[in-house]
């Protein structure tokens, strides 16, 4: 159970976040997260589970261009061609996390969380998941106009599931 969010998490995300870290821990899997739109959440409910956060190698909030250049190496041009809400964006995200800890696992989220520009989706969000010998996994999601917090928790599921599936198939 986390200790800080419990109370505003749904029982079925503190049950995957005890799959997540159990699984991780169990199979000595450690874990990154690079993160746009959710900022920091995933990192922030990986570290909050008192005797499995060792499973954590770092996080990468990288909400703007620049960060996501600078600290998991996306390259701008990508950026540029694709926008930042891409499939290739967050693979890239995933990629550099992957590179530049020392995690076996890195999971990417990129992102609008709540109202867009004129020609953005609300809602619509890029996951990728990078590991050590496997082909990076993307999804794309369109969970709707349904608000910041609502959008983060289901990017939350999201990405807690497509973890545990690396590591459960590691």
């Amino acid at each position: 159970m986390t200790e800080t969010l419990s109370p505003a998490l749904p029982d079925d995300i503190e049950a995957l976040i005890e799959r997540v870290l159990r699984a991780a821990d169990d199979r000595g899997a450690t874990l990154a997260t690079a993160e746009s739109c959710t900022g920091g959440l995933i990192a922030s409910v990986l570290t909050d589970v008192e005797g499995r956060s060792h499973v954590f190698e770092r996080g990468y909030v990288v909400y703007t261009n620049e960060a996501k250049a600078e600290e998991v190496a996306v390259p701008a041009r990508l950026i540029e061609q694709n926008g930042a809400v891409s499939e290739p964006v967050a693979r890239a995200m995933a990629e550099g996390a992957l590179r530049a800890s020392d995690a076996t696992v890195a999971v990417a989220v990129t992102g609008f969380a709540g109202s867009a520009g004129p020609d953005d989706e609300p809602g619509l969000v890029h996951f990728a998941l990078a590991a050590a010998g496997a082909p990076t996994v993307h999804e794309e999601h369109h969970f709707g106009d349904i608000g910041r917090g609502p959008v983060r928790l289901e990017c939350l599921r999201v990405a807690l599931r497509l973890i545990e599936t690396a590591v459960t198939n590691r």
